[in-house]
């Protein structure tokens, strides 16, 4: 963070301050008028310069805008890392049903997506910093009593409200550093931070969370994770700027401009079918034979139909002169609608390579729970250090080579785990497959963001953040449920005839050994997909972004 407060002061030279680099009052200005007849003169020679001069307490304020949400989304990902980590522990406790393992970590994500749009508007007229404060403070809360659940169903409940809670900082904290932090390197940083932030706590999580199972308790995790979020909330009512906002009125008011202006029909449509695409992936990924019933069926058509109908609802809001959430028009510009596209695919990717790593380490090479943490490391150390390495130059090279090669290198790590032998040691291909991982999402998640958030005007930044976290949710759903829906029908494919060959009297290890050769049949064919979907974020990186040179420049 401390490279955050040195690159303000670099950056914050400006000619013309502008709504991106807002006014302070420990900022003093000094301005020179000069007049020339011959505007081709050296570019020195302007008609008015205005030089910034930023004190301390300027870089102070900086380093804190960006510290605070970028802290709350650690906070969050450490629980994930406890519940990834714990998972068969929690659910000997609260009594959780073999057939709803996965909810409590999907139904976070799930409610998540799902109230990103909206939320993303309402921080938008509300207030950015008002919904942050809202959100950090229902995210401890709910956090907390995650660790006081004493039922299964009283865990998915919990976690589907702190996924909610998320939906309100995730879009909020993008608002924020885009209106307070000045557009250059210190605001490239700070987008990056919110994407390092969350590696790192997961990182943590799943590694501290080992240790505190067995010494503490699984509940512990929670009660500590919450406990710090309901600090920063505290903390927050002094770290998070006041920004100057065009919707300042009475609180009456305001709620009925959300009411009024918020386009809640949009919401619930994009939602819902995000939604049921999401718990469909789910069911078949449990059991494929499911896909066979009429309600996974019925399901799938309505999430189908209201996935298409969101569109011709934004078509009908913008011929009516009323605000629509994603404007049509916006799918036209080949940048936004690439970076949306490349979102999906490489944020299902990285999640669903450090799930089947997971699978395959503890499944097929039989390691312990917390040799497989350890083995997921260099993953996720990979990924705080190309986060940070792309806030500071993203500027500097063109974002369609920049996309275009780390998905290309992302391509490796499915390629090589598809590849590699059970009986080879970690170092040779597993250590490379988890260093390449991250390269693709962690540097989209810098590089999309900025571009998304240049497609939206200054008073919808929140959206533009929700939208962003709403592809890659989106993404997540869809690239691990397809992946496992593929390792599934395989693994059931190699595991009929494995229970056909396991007769004899060496029946048993028969079965164990051709059932581990279906888990790795299987996952190998997750992995040659998740390779295929980087190939094609890759050309797509080298086709729709060919005129986007270089992103994330200071505004001048």
């Amino acid at each position: 963070m401390s490279t955050i407060t040195e690159t303000a002061t670099e950056v914050f030279e400006l000619q013309v301050p502008s709504k991106a680099a807002p006014r302070d009052p420990s900022l003093q200005y000094s301005q020179t008028s000069q007049r020339q007849s011959d505007r081709s003169q050296h570019a020195s020679d302007v008609e008015s310069s205005f030089v910034l001069q930023p004190t301390s307490a300027f870089n102070v304020r900086i380093f804190l805008t960006i510290f605070t949400p970028a802290l709350v989304g650690f906070i969050a990902s450490f629980t994930n890392g406890t519940m990834t980590i714990g998972l068969p522990v929690i659910a000997r406790s609260v009594a959780l049903e073999r057939s709803l393992y996965l909810w409590p970590s999907s139904v976070y994500g799930l409610t998540s997506g799902a109230a990103l749009l909206i939320a993303g508007s309402i921080a938008d007229i509300v207030g950015a910093r008002s919904v942050e404060l809202v959100g950090i403070t229902l995210l401890g809360l709910f956090t907390l009593l995650c660790g006081f659940a004493q039922t299964g169903s009283q865990l998915v409940a919990f976690r589907a409200l702190q996924g909610a809670a998320l939906a309100l900082h995730l879009p909020a904290s993008v608002a924020i550093i885009a209106a307070a932090v000045p557009s250059g390197r210190a605001r490239n940083l700070g987008f990056a931070c919110l994407g390092f932030s969350q590696p790192l706590g997961f990182a943590v999580g799943l590694v501290l969370s080992g240790v505190m199972i067995e010494r503490a308790g699984w509940r512990s995790g929670f009660y500590l994770a919450g406990g710090c979020t309901l600090a920063v909330a505290v903390a927050a009512l002094w770290t998070l700027p006041k920004l100057k906002s065009q919707n300042q009125g009475e609180v009456i008011a305001l709620w009925r401009k959300v009411g009024r202006e918020i386009d809640w029909v949009g919401g619930i449509i994009s939602s819902g079918g995000l939604a049921i695409l999401a718990y469909v992936l789910a069911i078949l990924s449990a059991d494929l034979t499911s896909i066979r019933s009429a309600e996974t069926a019925s399901l799938l058509t309505v999430s189908v139909i209201l996935l298409l109908a969101f569109p011709a609802w934004m078509h009908y809001r913008e011929r009516i002169g009323k605000p629509a959430l994603v404007p049509n028009k916006l799918w036209k510009n080949h940048l936004f609608t690439s970076t949306c596209i490349m979102v999906t695919l490489s944020s299902g990717v990285m999640n669903s390579i450090e799930l089947f790593s997971s699978l395959y380490f503890q499944e097929v090479k039989h390691a312990s729970a917390l040799t497989t943490s350890l083995y997921l490391l260099p993953n996720l150390a990979t990924g705080i250090f190309i986060n940070i390495v792309v806030g500071v130059f993203v500027h500097r090279i063109p974002a369609r080579w920049l996309v275009a090669g780390s998905a290309l290198i992302c391509a490796l790590s499915p390629l090589l785990m598809a590849l590699v032998p059970p009986a080879w040691s970690y170092w040779k291909l597993a250590f490379w497959a988890q260093v390449f991982a991250p390269f693709s999402a962690d540097v989209l998640f810098t590089v999309g963001l900025i571009i998304v958030s240049d497609s939206f005007p200054e008073e919808t930044q929140a959206l533009a953040g929700a939208i962003f976290n709403t592809v890659g949710q989106f993404g997540m759903s869809i690239g691990m449920g397809s992946c496992q829906v593929v390792a599934l029908g395989i693994q059931d494919k190699e595991g009929g005839s494995a229970s056909s060959a396991g007769h004899g009297g060496d029946a048993g290890g028969a079965f164990e050994e051709q059932n581990s050769i279906a888990l790795l049949k299987g996952y190998r064919a997750s992995y040659w997909l998740m390779f295929a979907y980087m190939i094609v974020c890759g050309f797509i990186a080298v086709i729709g972004l060919r005129k986007a040179g270089k992103v994330g420049l200071k505004r001048e």
